[in-house]
């Protein structure tokens, strides 16, 4: 039937060809994925093997071999000071403010600004004409009352001859006796009046109380002073000795303070305000008598000679006060200790081969550490740290390589038969 016919043409194998390219690209795509999916595995390998290759390679020491080039230091016995830093402040000893003690006019300035002046230096006048006329009307009245006493013990001495010749009453007697008496005491109210009127005059002479050094200028001829006025006329500083003021922990009072019962003098390094140049070298002069509560700290003066004149008054210094000497002790360099949290240990070199050995830190002074757990002469590494482990083998920088004759290149180390080219 021609249905039939036209049936079995759609479904016949004629008509699946078609189909069959599809079936190939699929196949296609599959193999590139495939080729994809293996250039990445290979890809992936190698970033990894790269990646373990060069932590090998930052973990390994320079030098080749697992072996740290290093530098060297030599533990040594010897003396250490046990310090105590501090903080403060230059102050000099005597500090005098000076002002007027009568009224009048300055007639003259004797000093200049910064002078060094001497105790007794004449530093200001003022004018001084008032109370020299009232000094001498004061010593006019005693010279007065003075002959007015005299005539009134000569009178006594009259009146007690005649009572003694029973020519006067004893009541006369008596009360020439009493005025005798009260002259005096009028005499003596004049020497008072004298010796007040003296000092006014000694006082327009204004001196130097100490010696030190005078600081700017305050008052100038013809200026009028006050002795009731708040007016500086000047300010002297000692500056030779001079003191500095610093605190140390209560924690630290009971060795300074063991120390200076026993009569020891202790030292006192000042040092400028970067603690790296030391300004003087003094002695500590007292500590104060209570503790500050809000610090926990005590007082101290240090005296200082200053013959340079180094330390200035309410300067800022960094102070070093020497507590004690430790005698005999092993020294290191610093930089030679490593620390493991509260751990410290250095590394001994024996044999090209650096051994871990824990220590105790003590004191530190200029660098160098007071330490127990090594002794005097063993040799440390002082670099690469970052290389070393225990026993890890090493090699001395500027030292000829293991296995290698200092005296030859042979690598093999034998040297009797090699000769110079």
């Amino acid at each position: 039937m021609p249905t039939d016919q036209n049936e079995h043409q759609v479904i016949g194998p004629e008509d699946q060809l078609p189909a069959s390219p599809a079936h190939q690209h699929k196949g296609v795509r599959a193999i590139v994925w495939i080729v994809l999916l293996l250039i990445f595995g290979a890809g992936f390998f190698w970033v990894l093997r790269h990646h373990d290759d060069t932590t090998k390679a930052a973990k390994s020491p320079k030098g080749g071999g697992g072996v740290a080039t290093v530098t060297t230091t030599t533990a040594q016995k010897g003396d250490i000071g046990v310090y105590l830093d501090s903080i403060g402040t230059v102050t000099p000893v005597y500090t005098a403010s000076i002002t007027s003690q009568v009224n009048g006019i300055v007639t003259a300035v004797h000093y200049t600004e910064g002078q060094i002046v001497r105790k007794g230096d004449a530093l200001i006048d003022i004018d001084a004409r008032p109370y020299q006329a009232t000094l001498l009307q004061a010593q006019g009245t005693l010279e007065r009352d003075e002959n007015i006493l005299g005539q009134a013990k000569m009178d006594l001495e009259r009146y007690k001859e005649a009572w003694n010749r029973n020519a006067i009453p004893k009541q006369t007697l008596d009360d020439q006796e009493k005025i005798v008496l009260q002259n005096q005491g009028t005499v003596k109210i004049d020497q008072g009046t004298v010796q007040f009127d003296q000092i006014q005059v000694e006082w327009c002479r204004i001196i130097a109380p100490i010696t030190g050094r005078v600081g700017l200028r305050l008052v100038d001829p013809g200026n009028v002073v006050q002795s009731s006025g708040t007016l500086t006329l000047a300010v002297i500083t000692q500056l030779q000795p001079i003191t500095v003021i610093f605190t140390i922990p209560e924690d630290n009072l009971g060795p300074v303070q063991e120390r200076i019962h026993k009569g020891a003098r202790l030292a006192v390094d000042a040092y400028d305000r970067a603690a790296q140049k030391k300004v003087a070298t003094g002695m500590l002069l007292t500590l104060d008598n209570q503790i500050d509560t809000t610090t926990g700290t005590v007082k101290a003066r240090g005296s200082f000679e200053n013959k340079d004149l180094t330390l200035f008054p309410n300067e800022f210094v960094n102070v070093r006060l020497l507590v004690d000497t430790l005698h005999g002790a092993t020294l290191i360099p610093a930089s030679a200790i490593q620390h493991n949290g509260q751990t410290a240990f250095v590394y001994v070199l024996q044999d090209n081969t650096a051994h871990m050995r824990v220590v105790k830190s003590g004191v530190t002074d200029s660098g160098l550490t007071q330490v127990m757990g090594i002794n005097p002469g063993d040799v440390l590494a002082n670099s690469s740290f970052d290389k070393l482990q225990d026993n890890a083998k090493v090699v001395v920088a500027g030292a000829p390589p293991p296995g290698r004759s200092s005296s030859g290149n042979n690598p093999s180390g034998n040297t009797a038969g090699s000769s110079a080219p």
